[in-house]
């Protein structure tokens, strides 16, 4: 991620109705200067495409602080079905693979997620075991909550 991209991205999101991620954007890439986190960018004929983030070790969830995880994956609209989610985690997978065995990421559940629920599968990630969390805890059996983007299954995959 270049500084430029924080406005190109956050027009990405813009134009398909959601709110500015500037501020996210901002600190991203204030992560990415002092290694936190590093932000992989794809652009398709100088547009901004979309996005990925690998955090070089999990902050919540059944992975924190064990292994490298994926986060924050995004394709926006006009440029999904073209390849470029599977290509943004090849290389996402690719640079954790020099550091790890294995790569973590968490998902939401909701129908928006759909699409990157069945690339993850597709891509060999498997649930981790723990079930369903809510707001960075496991949620009990029978537990009422709300579906949103706070309520993730935990997958992980394994390099061979």
């Amino acid at each position: 991620m270049q500084e430029s991209d924080i406005k190109d991205l956050s027009r990405g999101f813009i134009s398909q109705g959601w709110p500015s991620r500037e501020e996210i954007l901002t600190r991203y890439f204030k992560e990415q200067e002092s290694g936190e986190r590093e932000v992989l960018v794809a652009e398709i004929d100088g547009a901004v495409a979309g996005y990925v983030t690998i955090l070089p070790s999990a902050k919540h969830g059944p992975f924190a602080e064990v292994y490298p995880e994926l986060s924050d994956f995004n394709v926006f609209e006009p440029f999904r079905n073209q390849g470029i989610g599977n290509q943004l985690l090849e290389e996402a997978e690719k640079r954790v693979k020099v550091v790890s065995s294995k790569v973590t990421l968490g998902v939401g559940l909701h129908l928006g997620y759909g699409p990157a629920q069945r690339l993850y599968i597709r891509r060999g990630y498997i649930p981790d075991g723990t079930g369903v969390w809510y707001r960075n805890q496991p949620l009990e059996m029978n537990a009422t909550i709300q579906n949103n983007d706070d309520l993730v299954l935990y997958l992980s995959k394994k390099f061979e």
